[in-house]
């Protein structure tokens, strides 16, 4: 252990702390109003472990020189940050939330249930096993702003909003587990274990469709009296009525950002051709999310920025459990550190069994629920859906009791 891995230890933890008291600072926030602006600020969970990684990089210049600092900061990769962040606002357009939205409105017609039940059920279990196809990110933006309105809204009450939140974030973590390349923990294994679409199909996403079922389905039983129909979800908010073309145009942007999602030139020129394109058919267009898409962006680089400091203690943890408490402990570990993280961890140790390959992915995603920094689109959902809940900040406790039982469903699936 050198003097710059403790201090990235020590600033690690103090994150981690910070993200739970969050909420704490934002209520400071309404006490205080002369401090505001910086209480506000450091109560925002998406600035947290960019705040930290910034802290990191300049105890690494005092310490070890600006040069090595510079060199550190260059040496991570911010492939995904860049694309969550693209791929939260193009998804989060309006002509393909539109379009989302049409469709999932035409299904829950068909469904023998109220219809704002249906479009909730949808929602929370639809939505994140197509996640598997548009991968987790772009899922958790749909599911978000198709649930905001229904579920994370005033008049619900705020244990059940927890629960339907914990439920969303716990199935879009298993929900891109069809296939082998949407979900980021499955993503950094995949190509060194060999394992392509059809392993995962058969392997996991059986399960993990057997999961999302069953959770989204508890957690709907449990909201329907408190549902009502959520006329919001199909306004346009000024935008004119958008044309097929029009609809089809940005769902191809998606295809396209989803297929170059590790090409961060390609996907981020294709991104700028977006925004282009948005400008110029400005009247079919809502505002883009930009500021949200940047403030998770932030927070994951900032989080790539201190998780590449961890490995000198979690490596050693994972390499010496036994298959079975490899999946505990993973289970465990996701809660405090990114799960994609932690399985590229383990995809650097040689000799693994097939059974601890399976342990290790299977604790990673089935934990992806239970922290705001456990699944890398979890900022997303929290970025978007936090000014449903009191004084506009989601409680990490909050959070980690709404997640347990369905994370308790997850690990049963995988594991027994």
């Amino acid at each position: 252990m050198t003097t710059i891995q403790l201090i990235g230890a020590i600033l690690f933890g103090l994150a981690l702390v910070h993200t739970f008291a969050a909420k704490s600072i934002e209520i400071l926030a309404h006490r205080y109003p002369r401090h505001a602006g910086l209480l506000h600020l450091l109560g925002e969970v998406e600035v947290v472990f960019g705040f930290w990684a910034t802290i990191l990089i300049v105890a690494i210049a005092i310490v070890a020189g600006g040069e090595n600092a510079i060199a550190y900061a260059e040496s991570r990769q911010y492939t995904e940050p860049l694309f969550v962040f693209v791929v939260m606002v193009v998804a989060a357009s309006w002509p393909v939330l539109n379009a989302v939205q049409r469709a999932l409105q035409a299904l829950a017609r068909l469904a023998p249930m109220r219809n704002e039940l249906a479009l909730a059920w949808l929602g929370l279990a639809l939505v994140p096993l197509a996640g598997s196809l548009i991968t987790e990110p772009a899922a958790m933006t749909l599911a978000a702003l198709t649930l905001a309105p229904l579920v994370f809204r005033d008049g619900m009450p705020e244990r059940l909003k927890y629960a339907a939140l914990g439920v969303l974030f716990v199935n879009v973590s298993i929900g891109g587990t069809l296939t082998s390349y949407a979900a980021p923990p499955v993503l950094m294994v995949a190509a060194t274990w060999g394992w392509d679409s059809a392993f995962m199909a058969a392997q996991f996403g059986w399960k993990a469709t057997l999961a999302v079922l069953v959770n989204a389905t508890a957690v709907c039983f449990v909201l329907k009296r408190h549902l009502r129909p959520a006329g919001a979800s199909a306004e346009s908010g000024g935008a004119a009525q958008v044309p097929l073309l029009v609809s089809l145009i940005h769902l191809g942007f998606l295809a396209g950002v989803v297929l170059l999602a590790h090409h961060p030139v390609m996907f981020l020129g294709l991104f700028l051709l977006f925004l282009g394109f948005t400008q110029a058919y400005q009247r079919y267009q809502q505002p883009l999310i930009l500021k949200e898409g940047l403030l998770v962006g932030f927070f994951l680089a900032g989080l790539v920025v201190l998780g590449g400091m961890q490995q000198w203690w979690l490596q050693p943890i994972v390499s010496s459990l036994a298959p079975v408490a490899l999946f505990f402990g993973a289970l465990g570990l996701t809660a405090i550190t990114d799960n994609a993280a932690l399985t590229y961890l383990g995809s650097l140790i040689d000799g693994m069994s097939p059974q601890a390959q399976y342990m290790l992915v299977a604790g990673a995603v089935a934990g992806g629920g239970l922290t705001v920094i456990a699944n890398a689109p979890n900022p997303a959902g929290v970025s978007l859906l936090r000014r449903g809940f009191q004084d506009e900040s989601i409680g990490a406790v909050g959070l980690l009791l709404g997640a347990l039982p369905p994370t308790a469903v997850a690990a049963a699936a995988f594991f027994l």
